[in-house]
């Protein structure tokens, strides 16, 4: 289990779920990084997150192997890596496909920003 403040990887269904759950229960936005470790614009944006995410402990990311974790992928859509899926609540509110750091930025402040609100 990560400490907050940072990105948790979901190596299971049950940890999925579990985070999951959580993020719903807690009413607080989850940030999803479908990624996968052949994926090169995957492996330049992780550090990046990591660091947004130690800023933001109000935010819960979580990070999810479309390899390893087809299921959860197909479950949510995922057909390009990375994919950023923003929920709130258990629904999807945004989304955000490719290593464009700006618009991560962006969109993740936009909806931490609603979710304080």
């Amino acid at each position: 289990m990560a400490e907050e403040g940072q990105v948790i990887g979901c190596h299971t269904v049950d940890s999925w779920k579990e985070q999951f759950e959580k993020g719903k229960e807690s009413k607080k936005l989850i940030v999803v990084d479908f990624t996968a470790s052949w994926c090169g614009p995957c492996r330049f944006i992780a550090p990046i997150l990591a660091e947004i995410a130690k800023k933001m402990p109000g935010v819960i990311f979580l990070k999810v192997d479309v390899d390893e974790l087809k299921t959860v992928s197909e479950e949510w859509g995922i057909e390009a890596m990375p994919t950023f899926l923003f929920l709130k609540d258990g629904k999807l509110v945004d989304k955000v496909v490719g290593a464009k750091k700006e618009e991560l930025q962006l969109t993740i402040a936009k909806h931490a920003t609603a979710a304080a609100a």
